[in-house]
């Protein structure tokens, strides 16, 4: 095909799509359904209706091919693991008893049986369910949801495509299961899972389907030699069979490096690439290994993870470069648009100006749309379009929301001693303990307290009008006044205030500082039913008055326990926003820590004695290429540093990180210089207290001994148990005891059952060490 044709056979397509509805209709059903107040049939029905009108809505956009198998009650990978039978046998009952209560447990766990575990997807804050493989699993093909979507999907005369997990990412993904040795590689059970997919391969093809998407972003990782062959024999094996549907491989978050040529070669259809940022490197790949001819290839030129409008002159020159080098060349966003919110024309309160900016997955939809015409029909096709978005980037590039010169002139003034402690751990550490009086493993929690209804209505009711600032004000302080007097009955060593007043960690302080956006209804899925809506950074940062000072000086006057101040670090403040693309992350990073550093000094000298700067975002905001992670992991410990390097020796400066492989940033962890980290451990068996010991870590540190992702409660010894675990790794001296993360999502009643069991452990354990 000659690139003209190619250029008029350019169609548009998408990977995948919000879940939630507008209004979060499906986390509403689930929850009720949890609750006993929806039915399983009233679930199906629901989630079926917010299937169609995602699939009608892309249609009446322009998009030529939709995506089905995208849609989960809660997680891809989670429904991957159904889909070839790889369920962990702690689970098999519930699951050959009711499927779909199966298929939750298997999620959240139950009073008696853990979920799997749980971490980020690749570099986002998306979580998945971490699969649990060994040496006697045995796959069996079960695609009935995959099927059933594409017939809904092609029942309303829609052109569709599946799209799974590819079976190398799969296996990448999993874990040992629990019991099997650690070294086991998943990967060796490539030859026994290839037959099921196959199977399944099959069976869509029966079911309509002409086209497959078979997802693998691990390729856009550092592999190995075996991984890569690894992969060539999975493409080659499934393009190799008769019985099958076109095979489209896809990849996105980063270049593919030395996995182009090994899928350039496999007797696959298509390819599927990603051509945003640090991806763009494919293009230069792509055009040395000969290009893909005779073959599909699906531009991904959008940026499906970020909410700025797309410069549409760029990715046309892009895509016109690409022709030739496929036999045809479609257009599409550059990752599933799970990662982003629904429809800017719900922001009624952001500037009209500012929000022709904006794109969410309605607009990005439109952006593939309209490059994909203009590549098939010339821009002539795309006068408009191409017009209004080229004075949009010049308003947005020459707006005053972006620069402040006062922020630019003190950020680069900073020196650096201002990114380093007054004097070394050791001596700080001394000077803490005299200060604390704490005990042996003292216990503490990361922060939050559950946030319950009458908190979200409170904020709701001042938001309206329905109670005034006082009234507000009022029953924040009854709810800290409640948290304290718990915390202090409980025995807890260092309390927290427990953040009744924020609606979210990085949201509460966005709305507090210049230069962010807040929206309304631009929730984004981050675990199952949690959704999360982060704010817009889009312009200098700066803090024009105290953000947290006044609730947590009040929670310590109620108490002669310390209580913990609560920030949320610099690199988590990027991560959990959409960030600013006009200027490297670095110096935003700068701008945001010394804003925190403002609110740091300033809790110090209100009398609170321990700080905590969440950096949960650490190790998700790692570059997915090892070339690229030390300018990132620079830049990111310095702003850290910066954010708590003007505090006295014996001021106690914690940190706190969640669901991540820790054991790729040890060193980072290291150069943070936090006094005390505390790290989910309780899903992964302390797996982090012995990377830390591995690495030599000469801090303190709290392995987290509850679960809070989960709705169970643990016994005193289930988390005594964890504990000693923990000190087989890390001294008394240097070991806390805390839950894995905040407790904002959990209830009352287990937060108070789990927390009284956890320092219930932690006596039990102290009292076997003095006998010791």
């Amino acid at each position: 095909m000659t690139a003209k044709s190619a250029a008029a056979a350019a169609r548009a397509t998408v990977y995948g799509y919000p879940r939630q509805g507008p209004n979060r209709e499906l986390k509403k059903a689930i929850e009720g359904y949890w609750k006993g107040r929806v039915t399983a049939d009233a679930l199906r029905t629901t989630a079926a209706e917010l299937r169609a009108a995602n699939w009608r809505q892309l249609a009446d956009a322009g998009i030529d091919e939709v995506p089905t198998g995208d849609f989960s009650y809660y997680d891809h990978v989670l429904d991957t693991t159904v889909m070839v039978g790889a369920i962990p046998g702690r689970h098999r009952d519930a699951v050959a008893t009711d499927p779909l209560d199966g298929y939750f447990a298997m999620a959240r766990g139950t009073q008696d049986v853990a979920p799997l575990e749980m971490t980020k997807w690749f570099d986002t804050n998306y979580h998945y369910l971490v699969p649990e493989l060994g040496p006697d699993t045995v796959f069996t093909a079960d695609p009935a949801k995959q099927v059933a979507e594409l017939g809904e999907a092609l029942a309303l005369g829609l052109s569709a495509r599946p799209v799974l997990v590819g079976p190398v990412t799969y296996l990448l993904l999993a874990k040992p299961t629990p019991g099997v040795p650690a070294d086991f590689e998943p990967l060796t059970l490539l030859d026994r899972l290839l037959p099921v997919y196959a199977e399944a391969l099959a069976d869509l093809r029966a079911a309509g389907a002409e086209w497959v998407q078979l997802d693998e972003p691990a390729l856009v990782q550092d592999r190995t030699p075996a991984e890569l062959d690894a992969a060539a024999r999975a493409y080659r094996d499934l393009g190799a069979l008769t019985d099958r549907p076109k095979l489209l491989v896809a990849s996105y978050f980063d270049r593919l490096g030395d996995a182009l040529p090994v899928l350039a070669k496999a007797p696959v259809d298509g390819l599927a690439l990603d051509f945003t940022d640090a991806a763009a490197a494919n293009l230069d790949a792509l055009a040395a290994v000969g290009g893909l001819p005779g073959k599909r290839l699906i531009a991904g030129v959008v940026n499906g993870r970020n909410v700025w409008i797309n410069d549409l002159e760029k990715s046309l020159a892009t895509l016109g470069t690409l022709l030739g080098l496929a036999d045809r060349v479609d257009v599409a966003a550059s990752c599933s648009l799970l990662h982003v919110p629904l429809d800017t024309a719900l922001e009624r309160d952001i500037e009209p100006q500012i929000r022709r900016w904006l794109a969410f997955a309605r607009q990005k939809t439109a952006e593939v749309v309209a490059l994909a015409r203009g590549l098939a029909l010339g821009t002539d096709a795309i006068t408009g379009e191409l017009a209004a978005n080229r004075a949009d980037l010049a308003a947005r590039a020459t707006s005053p929301i972006t620069h402040d010169p006062a922020v630019r002139a003190r950020a680069a003034a900073v020196r650096d001693t201002d990114a380093r402690r007054s004097q070394p751990y050791a001596e700080r550490a001394a000077a803490q303990r005299a200060h604390l009086g704490l005990p042996l493993l003292p216990t503490t929690t990361i922060g939050s307290f559950p946030q319950t209804g009458e908190l979200r209505t409170a904020r709701a009711d001042l938001r309206t009008g329905r109670i005034d600032t006082a009234g507000y004000e009022e029953r924040i302080r009854a709810e800290i006044q409640d948290v304290v007097s718990f915390q202090e009955k409980a025995g807890l060593d260092v309390l927290v205030h427990g953040e009744p007043e924020r609606n979210d960690m990085v949201q509460y302080f966005a709305e507090r500082l210049t230069g962010y956006l807040a929206t309304e209804h631009g929730w984004v899925q981050s675990y199952g039913t949690r959704y999360v809506r982060p704010p817009i950074l889009a312009g200098d940062i700066s803090r024009p008055e105290p953000m947290t000072v006044r609730w947590t000086t009040y929670a310590q006057s109620l108490t002669d326990r310390p209580v913990k101040g609560m920030l949320t670090g610099p690199v988590t403040m990027l991560a959990w926003s959409f960030v600013r693309d006009d200027q490297p992350l670095g110096d935003t990073a700068r701008q945001v820590a010394l804003a925190l550093r403002d609110e740091v000094d300033d809790l110090e000298t209100g009398g609170t004695s321990v700080i905590q700067v969440d950096e949960p975002a650490l190790r998700e905001t790692l570059p997915l290429r090892t070339a690229d992670r030390p300018a990132y992991l620079a830049w990111a410990t310095e702003a850290f540093r910066l954010s708590t390097g003007g505090v006295r020796p014996d001021t106690q400066i914690h940190t706190h990180m969640c669901y991540a492989e820790f054991g790729d940033i040890v060193q980072a962890i290291d150069d943070l210089d936090a006094d005390v980290i505390s790290l989910e451990a309780a899903r992964s068996h302390m797996q982090v207290a012995r990377e830390l010991a591995a690495h030599g870590y000469p801090r303190e540190a709290g392995p987290g001994v509850y679960d809070i992702h989960s709705p169970r409660v643990p016994s005193a010894e289930e988390a005594a148990e964890l504990l000693r675990t923990g000190l087989r790794a890390i001294p008394a001296e240097r070991l806390w005891v805390n839950p894995d993360c905040g407790l904002k999502t959990r209830g009352w009643p287990e937060t108070r059952a789990s927390l009284e069991n956890l320092v219930a452990a932690a006596r039990a354990v102290r009292e076997e060490l003095s006998a010791s």
